[in-house]
């Protein structure tokens, strides 16, 4: 299959179109093979980074699927690292195809969705409203979990989560998504009367909120929770087009 086939197939399912007036990254294609080019090989990553172009090169890849890519919104000067990545791409001529809200959002593949699974919530409703448009989820727990349970399951390598607040039920029944950076969603989550609010990053601005609400809150690392959407991309393609797919682990710690 050729990049014009892929970007097809992506589009076949991933909201790319219909949320480009949200997303400030630049979904879909960011920089082309040759047209006539066959793609065979595809790596995944979290972020479009120079060792996640490197390795994905090293290791003979066609396409280079990335949760963030390079482009966010506004024109930036060809210079510096962004020079040195594009001119990557371009030697060993290898795409790069960007999916950031889009693969949050999506009911499935996406982030919040495999987080959900991870768990097992069931009666799942969307959750987190982005400029209208949630892309969370919410569900109840299979039974009553305690905390650090919840942490093993979503940080299953055993790392520690970036901040854990305790400010809840000890026995949790209900549990609310969102990836990344979304803190302040915690806030919707209090309004819902949710048990544990989970997403990738903490801010100070909402401590009291979370004390106050009586929630449980754990931020368990913007990386740790947006490494499940490209990993399922990864099976899918890898299922439906028959392509040699890998994912390439690039923690940052954050």
């Amino acid at each position: 299959m050729i990049l014009a086939e892929f970007d097809t197939w992506a589009r076949s399912f991933l909201e790319i179109d219909q949320l480009r007036q949200i997303d400030d990254s630049l979904n879909g294609i960011q920089v082309a093979c040759d047209t006539s080019k066959q793609i065979q090989k595809m790596a995944v990553a979290v972020d479009a980074c120079a060792e996640s172009i490197r390795r994905a090169r090293n290791m003979g890849a066609d396409l280079l699927f990335v949760h963030h890519g390079l482009f966010w919104g506004k024109p930036e000067p060809l210079t510096g690292s962004l020079r040195e990545r594009l001119k990557m791409l371009f030697d060993s001529d290898m795409a790069l195809y960007a999916c950031h809200l889009p693969l949050d959002k999506h009911p499935e593949v996406g982030n919040n969705a495999q987080l959900a699974n991870l768990l097992g919530l069931k009666e799942r409703k969307a959750f987190g409203i982005y400029h209208g448009i949630s892309i969370g989820w919410s569900g109840v727990l299979p039974k009553p979990t305690k905390l650090d349970q919840i942490i093993a399951k979503i940080l299953p390598d055993g790392s520690a989560a970036k901040s854990v607040i305790a400010a809840g039920p000890k026995e949790i029944k209900t549990v609310a998504i969102v990836s990344g950076g979304a803190p302040f969603e915690s806030l919707e989550a209090i309004t819902e009367g949710i048990d544990l609010y989970i997403t990738g990053e903490p801010s100070h601005s909402i401590y009291h909120y979370l004390i106050e609400g009586g929630i449980n809150f754990i931020a368990a690392g913007h990386y740790a929770t947006e490494v499940w959407g490209v990993k399922a991309i990864a099976e899918k393609a890898h299922a439906e087009l028959g392509l040699d797919t890998i994912f390439l682990d690039i923690p940052t710690g954050l």
